[in-house]
């Protein structure tokens, strides 16, 4: 907010955060130091805070993504699942943004927090993805050496796009000098594999409760951005993880405006909820 206005809006970078959800009986949330994290019932989701140092979101609470890579456009990219074309119709974008949009939310769910939504068919979810081997694939695709398809295709495996929900579409304001236009999806971390907080950019990942991580947020012992509150609301709201991935709400993008009321300025966004 601090930051000069740009003569021109800044073109935002596409990218795709995914929230893990489980009803709360599947265990129990860990970290001491993880706000919100108590307590059980109802369903958590699985969450980063952002480094200090982060040029962008610093001590944000976020869900694991990032921004989208040339390379996830890959045509050869191994696929089960609904289609490119039917991801499409579904986000309301072309079939190659659709497939960049997919599998950039797959490559980097597997890149923070060590999930990875493929099998070696379209009805089995690979169970094991710990140890060096894996280890190693992730820091392959981090450092940009190989993409998320050479990965998938060295391995035998297919990309799962039905474990992917679709829930929301933000779009960073205009006056931001580092915009973003992303897409939010939801699911399940597969049986056997499990959400670890392997990441640089993060100094606290674990699941948490929607309605503590809300109250740390109002009691500003937590920071989220906008969207991610919006987010957290949703799955706070949630009957099940189960119907909370299920749930095809209509998705409407949403872009922050600043508005002046006379007495200050303020954001504004249109919900659909």
């Amino acid at each position: 907010m601090g930051a000069p206005e740009p003569a021109e809006p800044v073109t935002p970078k596409r990218a795709a955060t995914v929230m893990f959800v489980r009803d709360a009986a599947e265990g129990v949330s860990g970290a001491d130091d993880a706000p919100g994290a108590r307590g059980a019932g109802g369903v958590e989701v699985f969450m980063l805070r952002r480094v200090a140092t982060m040029e962008f979101a610093p001590r944000m609470m976020v869900f694991p993504g990032g921004g989208v890579d040339p390379r996830d456009a890959d045509a050869g990219l191994p696929w089960a699942g609904p289609t490119a074309a039917e991801w499409a119709a579904r986000l309301d974008v072309d079939e190659v943004t659709a497939r960049v949009l997919v599998a950039a939310a797959v490559r980097e769910v597997f890149e923070e927090c060590g999930v990875l939504l493929a099998g070696p068919t379209p009805d089995e979810v690979i169970a094991d993805v710990t140890g060096e081997h894996w280890h190693e694939q992730r820091r392959r695709l981090l450092d940009r050496e190989a993409s998320l398809s050479e990965v998938l295709r060295e391995h035998d495996l297919l990309l799962r796009s039905d474990l992917l929900g679709y829930r929301a579409h933000w779009i960073t304001p205009e006056f931001e000098v580092r915009r973003y236009d992303t897409r939010f999806f939801s699911a399940a971390v597969p049986q056997g594999q499990r959400a670890d907080d392997d990441t640089t950019e993060a100094d606290v990942a674990d699941w948490v409760r929607p309605a503590d991580l809300l109250q740390a947020w109002r009691d500003g012992s937590a920071l989220m951005l906008p969207p991610t509150v919006v987010a957290v609301e949703d799955v706070a709201a949630a009957t099940s993880a189960a119907a909370f991935i299920a749930e095809r709400p209509v998705v409407v993008s949403v872009q922050p405006e600043l508005v002046d009321t006379g007495t200050g300025l303020v954001m504004r966004a249109e919900l659909m909820r």
